[in-house]
C-alpha cells in the first residue's frame, strides 16, 4: 500500500524550499514529492551533479561539493539571497547529502573518511548555522537525513555510523535550542533503502538482498520521502521509517553497546564486496 504524502496545504506555508544531495536516491524522492504538492515554490537543489527531475518554474540547481567549505560558504550566500528575495513564507530546510564506506577502519583510506566527517557532518552544521538567522526571521523547519545506524555502533561502517549518530543527537538538541522561536528541527532515521548508498558504499549486494527480514526493512525512496514530509506536517522530531526499523532503533539503544557492536559485526562482515582478481 502506497506511503500517504501530507496534503498540498501543508506545505503552502513554505515560500522557498532547499535540498542537499537531490540528484540521486531519498534527496532527489524529496524533490519530486514537493514539486507535486507544491509546484509553484523555490526549490534549490544544492548536488555536484545536476537532478534529472524536473525542479519546478522556481527550480534552481547548484553545482557544489558540500564537503568544500569555501564552496559551502558560496553556495549559503546565493542562498540567503533567494531567501530575501522570495515572498513571505518559511523556509525547509533538507540535509540529505551523504555517503557512507563499507569495510574495517584499518583497510579505509583516511582522506575518504575525513571526507565523510566534512559532509555527514561539518556541511549539515555549516550550513544549518549559516541560513538559521534568516529562518528565524521567517519560520520554517530544519530536516536532517540520519539512519537507523545512529542508534548503536556499526562495525565494517564505523565512521558512517558515528557521523548519523552526530545527525541524529544534534537534531534532537538543535529542536530543543529552537524551542520557543519560529524554526524546528527533525531527524529522519531511514532503515536500508533502494538507492544507490549500497553500490558507493562498497556492499556485495544492498542488504534487503540477504533475507527475508531484511527484504521486510526494505523501502523504496519514494516511500522514505513521503514519510518524512508527513513528518513536517505532523510537527514531528524524530522520524524512523518502517515499524520493524522502529524496533531495531528502540532495542538497539536498550541493549548493552559492547554486545550490539559484537552482533552488529557478525552480520556486517558478511556483505563486503567481492574484490576483483
Amino acid at each position: 500500500m502506497p506511503t500517504p504524502v501530507p496534503s498540498t496545504e501543508t506545505f503552502e506555508r513554505f515560500s522557498v524550499i532547499i535540498v542537499t544531495g537531490g540528484s540521486s536516491g531519498i534527496g532527489n524522492s524529496i524533490i519530486k514529492a514537493i514539486i507535486k504538492l507544491s509546484p509553484e515554490v523555490r526549490l534549490c537543489n544544492l548536488s555536484r551533479s545536476k537532478p534529472e527531475t524536473f525542479l519546478g518554474e522556481n527550480g534552481v540547481h547548484l553545482s557544489v561539493d558540500l564537503s568544500d567549505a569555501g564552496q559551502l560558504a558560496a553556495a549559503a550566500g546565493q542562498l540567503s539571497q533567494m531567501i530575501d528575495q522570495a515572498p513571505p513564507g518559511e523556509v525547509l530546510l533538507v540535509n540529505n547529502s551523504g555517503f557512507g564506506a563499507y569495510g574495517p577502519m584499518q583497510d579505509a583510506e583516511a582522506s575518504g573518511q575525513l571526507n565523510m566527517i566534512d559532509l555527514n557532518i561539518r556541511a549539515v552544521v555549516d550550513l544549518t548555522a549559516r541560513l538559521l538567522p534568516r529562518m528565524q526571521e521567517r519560520g520554517g523547519v530544519v530536516m536532517n537525513i540520519a539512519s537507523t545506524a545512529a542508534f548503536q555502533p556499526t562495525p565494517y561502517l564505523a565512521t558512517y555510523g558515528a557521523t548519523k549518530a552526530f545527525v541524529l543527537n544534534w537534531s534532537l538538541a538543535l529542536n530543543e535550542d529552537l524551542r520557543g522561536t519560529k524554526v524546528r528541527a527533525m531527524a529522519v532515521c531511514p532503515g536500508p533503502t533502494r538507492s544507490n548508498f549500497f553500490k558507493r558504499a562498497g556492499f556485495a549486494t544492498p542488504p534487503m538482498e540477504n533475507g527475508p527480514l531484511n527484504k521486510l526493512m526494505d523501502m523504496t525512496a519514494d516511500e522514505v520521502a513521503a514519510i518524512a514530509l508527513r513528518g513536517v506536517a505532523q510537527g514531528k522530531s524524530l522520524v524512523v521509517t518502517g515499524w520493524i526499523n522502529k524496533w531495531i532503533a528502540f532495542f538497539g539503544g536498550k541493549m548493552p553497546r559492547v554486545l550490539v557492536s559484537r552482533i552488529g559485526g557478525r552480520i556486517l562482515r558478511r556483505m563486503r564486496a567481492p574484490t576483483s582478481q
